[in-house]
């Protein structure tokens, strides 16, 4: 006999308690397990699946854009102590780098050659301020050189028709020019690196016109000045580290960061923090240029500004500021300018000729050991039971579900043995012997 014809098919319970078919819901049923299979079951609405296979949390922007971009998980809260830890070990670097050109020249800390040393240190600050900040904000600005010596032979050229004229002048160009680079960034969503380092190329093309050193003109002289221009780089120093403590500027500002897909659009919410952080960096490398031409003991030569960018980025990342952005420290970009700055004038009293650009790429690769260190230890600690829900920690895809039961067997309930008779072999005849 056929098991597919209709008088032995299943049918479902009417109720009436005849016996005329099995009732369906019971672990035996083979309707039950269909219906709990897994294929059918759907996962919460507020969580998508990555490309790795695990699940991420994803905030309500996000999931409308349909990609993993948006605030980072870590919200901001980032450990400090590995800064703090870090920027002791700065502070003794400064003392030591301070000793020694102090054993080459004492007169190197006294007098007229002091001045001149707190304003090169005022100088490379602001650019290091300058690149520090827009590391934050995730748009690294590798214009500040290049920014920096257009603005000083603009200065030396037109320091006879008054000092705020003159920079004034630089600081509008700048504006303007930082502005545009931060259109593109924000409404094209491109890497930040790469647009400001076309900015840069043309700001260097302005830079090579000049085909001779530019002497200075007018009589401006800061260096009466050098221990309140040097304290006005130290506030702002310390003042944008202790504001990037807070939690909420920080996360204000690294918008930027990538935390998934770094090609999907931030939002406009990231609009505002790009165009000030390229703004002020070009205003504070403005204010770089104009020191260098004042501080200057010859005449301006033109050079392409670049070395100085590398100068500067490596500070930055010496100082502790990451350079995927948001974290930060609070002294270490005054520690980290004092190291390189008496540096700079040790080497020039030890004749030792190193080129900048070599000084450059040496801050560069320590900075980058730093920003290793800063992002390994200074993520915030995982949220307890977070690895035992989701295996965050292990990079294995979670396999628990709400709907489905923790074991499944597919074996019927074992039947009674003896006591009853079985209905359906009633039917068959088989106990009608």
């Amino acid at each position: 006999m056929a098991y597919d014809e209709p008088s032995y098919r299943r049918h479902t319970s009417t109720g009436d308690g005849d016996g005329g078919g099995y009732r369906t819901g019971t672990f035996a049923s083979p309707d039950y397990r269909a219906r709990r299979s897994t294929q059918d079951y759907q996962p919460p609405v507020d969580y998508a699946q990555t490309e790795f296979g695990a699940t991420e949390d994803l905030d309500e922007n996000a999931s409308r854009r349909g990609a993993l971009a948006g605030p980072d998980p870590a919200d901001g809260r980032d450990r400090i102590g590995i800064h703090l830890g870090w920027e002791v070990v700065l502070l003794l670097g400064a003392a030591a780098m301070g000793y020694l050109l102090w054993r080459e020249d004492a007169d190197a800390l006294k007098g007229d050659a002091l001045d001149t040393l707190l304003l090169s240190g005022a100088a490379i600050g602001l650019l290091a301020l300058a690149a520090g900040l827009t590391l934050r904000a995730g748009v690294p600005n590798l214009a500040v050189g290049p920014i920096a010596i257009a603005a000083a032979l603009h200065f030396a050229e037109n320091g006879d028709r008054g000092v705020v004229p003159a920079a004034g002048q630089a600081v509008a160009v700048a504006v303007v020019g930082a502005v545009v680079i931060a259109l593109i960034v924000v409404a094209f969503h491109v890497p930040g690196w790469v647009a400001t380092l076309g900015g840069a190329l043309a700001v260097v093309t302005y830079n090579q016109l000049r085909v001779a050193p530019v002497n200075v003109q007018g009589d401006f002289d800061p260096s009466n000045r050098a221990y309140f221009v040097f304290a006005g780089f130290a506030v702002l120093a310390l003042g944008g580290g202790l504001l990037g403590v807070l939690p909420g500027v920080r996360r204000w500002l690294g918008r930027l960061r990538p935390t998934g897909d770094p090609a999907v659009r931030p939002g406009g919410a990231a609009a505002l923090p790009v165009i000030t952080s390229l703004v002020l960096s070009s205003v504070m490398a403005v204010g770089a240029g104009v020191l260098f031409a004042a501080n200057a003991t010859g005449p301006v030569a033109p050079r392409t500004g670049l070395e100085w960018t590398g100068i500067a980025v490596g500070a930055a990342l010496i100082a502790g500021t990451s350079a995927y952005g948001r974290r930060g420290g609070i002294f270490g970009t005054l520690f980290a300018v004092v190291i390189l700055t008496v540096f700079l004038d040790y080497a020039a009293r030890r004749d030792l000729d190193i080129a900048l650009f070599a000084i450059a790429a040496a801050a560069l690769g320590a900075g980058l050991v730093v920003t290793r260190l800063v992002e390994t230890y200074g993520r915030p600690l995982p949220a307890p039971g977070d690895d035992d829900d989701w295996q965050a920690t292990t990079g294995t895809t979670a396999s628990w579900s709400p709907a489905m039961p923790d074991t499944w067997s597919t074996a019927a309930p074992a039947q009674p043995s003896g006591g009853r008779a079985d209905r359906w072999d009633d039917r068959w005849g088989t106990n009608a012997r």
